[in-house]
């Protein structure tokens, strides 16, 4: 697709669905803000964006603290006046445990990443998104909390992503008039690296889980979806073949949330 002399900001970017989005969008010639929560993983896919032709700079952020977030967009706004595309991508998975074990620093830091991240993202990237006129802005949300709710421990997460497609609604009704579009991916099981940062405590029994007959993702029996399928849509979503399509959310799942939800 064609992001010729248009800018994009990846968060999350340093692995996994951002990382395969913020590589797809610079393929299609976007100049790439590749923000991450470790500068050297930032460094590392700018390096591999530039070493095939495209344009790429490396940035670290703490996505739920807003003055960082603040200094963030600062940095980006030296390098580039505007953005066309903003896609809020990083979360965690965080704690998975019962409610009554869930303590509220873990239910905090779990929606302080996935939630707060993603208003702070959208908040301070509104001036540079209005400076270009016009622009696409892509939220990661999940198919746990929007379709899925069997999933043993996933409170906070859950919360954290049924929220993201309620501020992504909201976001997309008032942002409108900028001709701003705000719109949603809810992947299922995609082959990532999330799972390493979720510490499942005492779940055991909690759901007892379906089991599709072919196993649990109807398309494909127990093959998940990739990273890459995810950056197709992201980049449909930020592209001007999207250019009518606005506070939707899309699940990427292969009817999994369908069968399991």
């Amino acid at each position: 697709m064609d992001f010729e002399n248009r800018v994009a900001l990846v968060t999350g970017a340093g692995s996994g669905i951002g990382r395969a989005a913020a590589e797809a969008l610079a393929a299609g010639g976007a100049n790439v803000a590749v923000v991450a929560h470790d500068l050297r993983e930032a460094i590392g896919i700018a390096s591999n964006i530039r070493a095939v032709g495209g344009v790429a700079e490396p940035f670290a952020a703490e996505l739920g603290d807003a003055d960082d977030v603040a200094r963030l967009f600062d940095e980006v706004a030296s390098h580039w006046p505007s953005l066309d595309v903003v896609v809020a991508n990083a979360g965690i998975n965080g704690v998975w445990a019962p409610l009554e074990e869930l303590t509220v620093e873990e239910w905090n830091r779990t929606l302080s990443v996935n939630l707060t991240g993603t208003f702070l993202t959208v908040k301070h990237a509104l001036p540079l998104l209005k400076a270009s006129g016009a622009g696409s802005v892509i939220v990661t949300a999940s198919v746990n909390g929007t379709r899925m709710f069997g999933n043993a421990g996933a409170s906070a997460y859950a919360t954290s992503k049924a929220g993201q497609v309620a501020f992504a609604k909201m976001a997309a009704v008032e942002l409108a008039r900028h001709r701003i579009r705000v719109n949603v991916i809810c992947p299922g099981a995609i082959e990532t690296q999330i799972d390493d940062n979720t510490l499942r405590r005492n779940t055991a029994g909690l759901v007892l889980a379906a089991e599709f007959p072919q196993g649990t993702i109807p398309l494909t029996g127990k093959v998940p979806g990739s990273a890459a399928q995810c950056a197709d849509l992201i980049c449909f979503l930020a592209s001007d073949r999207a250019s009518h399509l606005t506070g939707t959310e899309v699940w990427i799942d292969g009817a999994q949330s369908l069968f399991a939800g």
